[in-house]
């Protein structure tokens, strides 16, 4: 799923590839990803691209002061295209969401496709006035990069859920996920387990610098990068997540995975859990 340095990224690549060019035909190849009818999305045809925006895991894409806001959710992404075909895409076939045909005052012709990986189809688009109105951004709590260490050592200390779930809440803060949660604790050398308001305020300190600098180094490395090259980036960056038996990169343990629901976390038993192999849930199950 992208996360919070994707997403920025992909922001300021459409700010530099798509801002100042004109709205075209705009095709939609999966009805269920449009989630408003009013404005229609015909509506966008014809509007000047005026910038980009993004709010936790929402990129919006500003077309002369009506907004098209998505969120790529577990298996979305944007992919641009300097030379699109002109005819339709067939509704129902293959991962192609939504399409933007563009033109650029210097008489280019590229389009950006939406495009969603696998069967669970959560890819959603709205088309909006005001940003705030879509309810996902409304909900959100304070962006990640943007939360100041005393704001979020009392969003911490406000809750008793794990560290894990607190990290990936986009109602608590906004832009972390799955991903960036498991390195971000594996920096702080915390237990995923670990109950936000008992950390000590060292621990708290802790976890907001391993969270800016983590996030920030993400950013760095993805900010210029090709759309196409974000996911790789994102994958040779992370320490611990999707490395399950891999020697963790600062200790030499094993990588060891939780799974849960149709989710997994990865973490480093030495440097996070003081040695302490989590309980597996999936394999709890199988042994009863």
């Amino acid at each position: 799923m992208p996360e919070l340095p994707e997403i920025v990224a992909l922001e300021r690549f459409l700010v530099e590839h798509a801002v100042g060019a004109v709205v075209g035909r705009v095709d939609v190849a999966a009805l269920s990803v449009l989630k408003t009818f009013d404005p229609p999305i015909a509506a966008l045809s014809g509007r000047d691209v005026t910038g980009a925006g993004h709010w936790g895991k929402h990129l919006g894409l500003d077309c002369g002061g009506l907004w098209l806001i998505t969120h790529l959710s577990r298996g979305g992404w944007l992919r641009w295209i300097d030379e699109p075909g002109q005819t339709p895409p067939k509704p129902g076939k293959g991962p192609l969401a939504l399409r933007v045909h563009l033109f650029t005052p210097e008489g280019a012709t590229p389009a950006f496709d939406l495009t969603e990986a696998g069967t669970k189809k959560r890819l959603a688009v709205w088309i909006v006035e005001d940003p705030r109105s879509v309810p996902g951004i409304a909900r959100l709590g304070p962006d990640a990069l943007e939360v100041t260490g005393e704001e979020f050592a009392a969003l911490l200390h406000g809750t008793a859920q794990r560290l894990k779930t607190v990290l990936a809440d986009q109602v608590v803060i906004a832009g972390i996920g799955n991903a960036y949660s498991d390195e971000i604790l594996h920096a702080a050398k915390l237990s995923p387990f670990a109950t936000a308001n008992r950390l000590t305020p060292e621990e708290v300190e802790r976890l907001y610098a391993a969270m800016r600098e983590i996030l920030t180094d993400a950013i760095d490395r993805s900010v210029g990068q090709e759309a196409a090259k974000l996911k790789g980036e994102k994958r040779s960056g992370l320490r611990v997540h999707a490395r399950t038996g891999l020697p963790c990169p600062v200790c030499g343990d094993t990588v060891r995975e939780v799974a849960y629901a149709d989710k997994s976390f990865q973490y480093c038993p030495t440097c996070q859990t003081g040695g302490k192999i989590l309980a597996d849930r999936r394999m709890s199950r199988l042994l009863k």
